[in-house]
């Protein structure tokens, strides 16, 4: 092996033998900062849109579906999965409190077998491979326009009826009746305690979407009773403004329970990518979810209810729509600093795409788009207002599975290195234990490793590692469980430099190397 004798030199100087770690203080030999930037997508299982394919798939079959996705994921340098559970009081999980999902078994109510955990598997595989997990819930639909089966005798239309709505052809839970956000709140919670999640993820479906009757007249939501209820106990608002109040009611309480019951996990929020029409004045959008679903979303951001905040702005940078405009209008708003991440119309790429008039792209968008729309959210960090944004995030996992006009490809050299997601340092501003490192060298092969040994009090939840070699850096994130890591590359090896992450992205003091003897001990078996 070849450790730079300046490297050792160094080491005799300032590492006492008592220390397990000292971090690197030469600017000449100072490492390359971690790169922070979410990368994830979102896996929509809703109509089977994502995983798994089909609902009538043997268990083995959609667990190497879901493998395959994480394995996708990991190639590709992402480092979180947004995974939908609950896509109309439903659930891809062992719950106690709603039935099976219709799309995992084929029959809602049934439960898979051989039986197996969904959302606990999708965990602990994603933890190994350094990937984050987050929850992805509908708060208040209760039953698709489509279903596949009867609804099973555990759910709530047949449980607690009066809770539900007909709506069009949807069932949806009157979001008016404090029992619907008491329950919905109950099930978040429910999945936060018993799983090791990493965020609660609610997307843009609050009030329905507008369904029309048989003439194409909008219909209105059935919530007299609920509104003649609220009226009777002294309440002013209007009818509209009471809706949006309901919705601020849940969001809130989610933020509020998610923290009480497990502080790290993080909540965030999908909204559709525009608060209201002529917000910023360019922006002439003909749906406001203002007054269309009553979601006063930019509320929730400027109020800090949330860690996070993915705006779906699935438009493309040229449209009149303007995905750089909207990005930074999103960033003007996020006046508490909380992560603003965005939300990317991947499935709107094709692998024929056309343009349509005046310059748009219509109906297919090249992959190139999705690559530029990474590049301007990057650009935004140092342009855009409190911080712009730090990741992205995009819809969906599918685009990436069927690598569509070669999108992996061009997104490989973008996401070359391997990212930290950004740190939510208001919930926990404490940063992990530095570790302990040591080098040692296989006898059978002559191989540097390292051997990692976390430091007493806060669990590491990954290890960021930079090697230097011939004065080239190589950043590296691992999971948690690694404690014993091959080197990488050749040459001669002049630093080492490992952190420890903590679950809400803080590092810890950075460690080098501990040297044994002078030089790598040498060790057998690897």
């Amino acid at each position: 092996m070849r450790i730079s004798s300046s490297l050792l030199s160094w080491c005799a100087a300032v590492l006492p033998a008592t220390l397990h770690a000292q971090a690197a203080t030469s600017s000449a030999t100072e490492p390359p900062t971690v790169q922070r930037e979410l990368r994830a997508a979102w896996v929509a299982t809703v109509g089977n849109i994502d995983w798994p394919s089909r609902p009538d798939l043997d268990v083995w079959s959609q667990q190497a579906e879901l493998l395959a996705i994480l394995n996708k994921a990991v190639a590709l340098h992402l480092n979180a999965i947004v995974f939908q559970i609950r896509p109309g009081t439903d659930a891809l999980y062992d719950s106690k409190l709603e039935p099976w999902s219709e799309y995992l078994t084929g029959r809602q109510g049934r439960p898979p077998e051989p039986a197996w955990d969904p959302l606990a598997f999708a965990v602990a595989e994603a933890h190994k491979r350094g990937l984050e997990l987050h929850a992805w819930f509908n708060p208040y639909r209760a039953r698709y326009a489509k279903p596949l089966s009867d609804a099973a005798r555990t759910h709530i239309s047949r449980t607690n009826p009066s809770l539900v709505r007909q709506y069009g052809s949807y069932l949806w839970m009157d979001p008016g009746d404090p029992a619907v956000r008491a329950r919905t709140v109950q099930v978040v919670r429910d999945v936060v305690k018993r799983y090791d999640i990493d965020g609660v993820h609610i997307d843009d479906y609050f009030y329905p979407y507008k369904e029309n009757d048989a003439s194409g007249r909008p219909i209105d939501f059935p919530d007299s009773v609920t509104y003649a209820t609220y009226r009777n106990s002294g309440g002013t608002l209007s009818r509209d403004d009471w809706r949006r109040h309901n919705v601020d009611l849940l969001v809130e309480a989610l933020d509020r329970g998610v923290h009480q019951t497990k502080r790290w996990v993080r909540f965030g929020v999908s909204p559709i990518g525009i608060w209201r029409p002529g917000n910023p004045p360019t922006i002439q959008a003909r749906f406001d979810a203002y007054q269309e679903i009553y979601a006063d979303t930019r509320k929730w951001l400027r109020n800090g209810w949330l860690d996070y905040w993915v705006p779906q702005l699935y438009w493309a940078i040229d449209s009149p729509q303007s995905y750089p405009q909207l990005l930074d209008w999103w960033a003007q708003q996020n006046i508490k600093k909380r992560n603003l991440w965005i939300g990317n119309g991947l499935h709107r790429v094709g692998d024929n795409y056309q343009v349509g008039a005046g310059g748009n792209r219509a109906a297919n968008w090249p992959a190139q788009e999705i690559v530029e729309q990474v590049k301007v959210t990057r650009a935004s960090v140092a342009t855009a207002p409190n911080g712009g944004a730090t990741g992205n995030v995009f819809f969906s996992m599918k685009g990436l599975m069927r690598d569509v006009d070669s999108i992996d490809a061009k997104l490989a050299p973008v996401y070359a290195e391997q990212a930290l997601v950004p740190a939510s340092s208001w919930l926990d501003g404490t940063p992990p234990p530095r570790p302990a490192v040591r080098l040692v060298m296989s006898a059978a092969t002559g191989e540097e490793y390292i051997r990692l040994t976390p430091g007493k009090g806060e669990a590491a939840w990954l290890w960021v590692v930079r090697t230097q070699r011939d004065g080239q850096w190589t950043t590296e994130v691992l999971p948690n469980a690694t404690r014993s890591h091959r080197v990488p590359g050749t040459g001669t090896l002049e630093s080492i430099v490992v952190n420890a992450v903590d679950r809400v992205g803080n590092l810890s003091a950075p460690a080098l190397v501990r040297f044994a003897r002078g030089d790598a001990a040498v060790v057998g078996g690897r």
